[in-house]
């Protein structure tokens, strides 16, 4: 039982997280797309936008704080309040953030920040793989 308390919490935290960034990271987006004085070291260069339906940042910004960092708030408020269903969105938040990775990486060149994301949406699905007690820790 206190295994699995340790794992929600840190499920929570990871959450937490993901949650944050990327609703700063999709307004930091939306703010370099609409205002050239707006530099961040979260901004890429419009260039790699040429080979992609996206004309600016704004769109892929918003989707990024809405749909993935909207995500992950329902996931961690569900959790949080031990709510029916809190696993599911926490799976769906998990799998928001890979295929979020896996879209931008066929159009932006390969970052740190990509493989980090990537682990941090198997970590998700992971931990609600182990408090479903559908894996089981090997100690």
């Amino acid at each position: 039982m206190e295994e699995r308390r340790g794992i929600r919490i840190t499920l929570l935290l990871v959450q937490a997280f993901v949650a944050l960034t990327s609703i700063a990271g999709g307004i930091a987006l939306i703010m370099g797309a609409v205002d050239a004085e707006f530099t961040s070291v979260l901004n890429p260069p419009g260039e790699e936008l040429a080979d992609s339906p996206f004309g600016s940042y704004v769109l892929p910004g918003v989707v990024l704080a809405v749909v993935l960092g909207g995500l992950h708030v329902l996931a961690f408020a569900m959790l949080s309040r031990r709510m029916p269903r809190a696993l599911f969105w926490s799976a769906a938040a998990g799998f928001a953030t890979l295929i979020w990775i896996f879209v931008q990486m066929i159009f932006i060149p390969f970052s740190v920040l990509q493989a980090v994301y990537f682990v941090l949406g198997l970590v998700e699905l992971g931990f609600v793989m182990l408090v479903l007690g559908l894996l089981r820790r090997r100690v």
